[in-house]
């Protein structure tokens, strides 16, 4: 979401609580590309960052996952 200023939010919890982190900073510049978890500044960007994904390299390129974690990643299909 982007909030401008002056927006008014309301956040509220369920009954168990919740965690909220909200990040806030300068517009960035240009378009962005969206396609499931991944957001860059072009389509490319995006193309690499799922074969990256895809190859389950994990802790050698961009991404990495807990090392007990790593069977239950969920797959690009």
């Amino acid at each position: 979401m982007v909030f401008r200023p002056g927006d008014r939010i309301t956040i509220a919890a369920g009954g168990q609580g919740a965690r909220l982190m909200i990040l806030g900073g300068a517009t960035l510049s240009g378009p962005r590309y969206i396609w499931w978890n991944f957001v860059a500044s072009s389509k490319d960007h995006i193309e690499e960052a799922k074969a990256e994904w895809r190859a389950e390299d994990w802790g050698k390129g961009r991404f990495d996952l807990p090392i007990d974690d790593r069977d239950e990643h969920i797959p690009l299909r």
